[in-house]
């Protein structure tokens, strides 16, 4: 299991994201297992998987989320605004900061969470330079270097492989967190994700096209 690393794809714009993460990475340090910190572009996973944007979706199923959200928030014991200022907003330079640091063997984890917690929690603008830097300074990294690397034809490239990566692998909804080649979508998947990393239940693989 050393070798072994859970795939965790996600952006920074998904509540749901933010509503897992802390009980997804401590998982992760209870079972020892390493994770793949990746964001990905969810509008072009939604391009070719049937979803669609929030505004897009229809009336019900917006009113029925907001349900969910506050189960969530209350099961969690989370920070989170229903109607966050700033959302929605563009994530992709949010994501890519969360890339840079990986490539620069930063803790990209903490760096997200920070991120989705100025989005969620604190009605910080993710798609504004000056709140990016000033979030990812306030949690100890160095803002302006990271979204400078952001723009970098290397981050943009591997953000965009990681987004193919995700398509490969099924993924059509964030979070998706893949152990073992088994899919578990959404944070409340986290029991079953949770049984799989203790080695309490054997994969199941997605089956082909039905």
């Amino acid at each position: 299991m050393p070798d072994e690393h859970l795939s965790y794809y996600f952006t920074m714009a998904s509540p749901w994201t933010w509503l897992g993460h802390d009980e997804a990475m401590a998982l992760c340090r209870q079972h020892g297992v390493a994770v793949d910190i990746l964001p990905v572009d969810l509008a072009d996973v939604f391009s070719i998987s049937g979803g669609l944007p929030l505004p897009q979706r229809a009336p019900q199923r917006r009113a029925y989320r907001l349900v969910e959200l506050q189960r969530w928030r209350a099961r969690r014991g989370a920070d989170l605004n229903l109607h966050p200022k700033h959302f929605p907003a563009p994530a992709d330079k949010a994501n890519c900061m969360a890339v840079a640091a990986v490539m620069g063997g930063l803790d990209a984890a903490a760096l997200a969470r920070a991120l989705m917690r100025g989005v969620w929690a604190e009605d910080r603008n993710i798609g504004d330079d000056g709140d990016l830097v000033a979030i990812a300074d306030g949690a100890g990294f160095d803002g302006a270097g990271l979204l400078a690397e952001a723009g970098s034809a290397a981050v943009q490239d591997r953000y965009r492989a990681q987004t193919e990566q995700a398509k490969a692998a099924g993924v059509f909804g964030a979070p998706t967190y893949v152990w073992r080649g088994e899919p578990f979508w959404g944070q409340d998947r986290l029991d079953f994700l949770a049984r799989a990393l203790a080695g309490e239940t054997e994969p199941i693989a997605l089956p082909g096209e039905a």
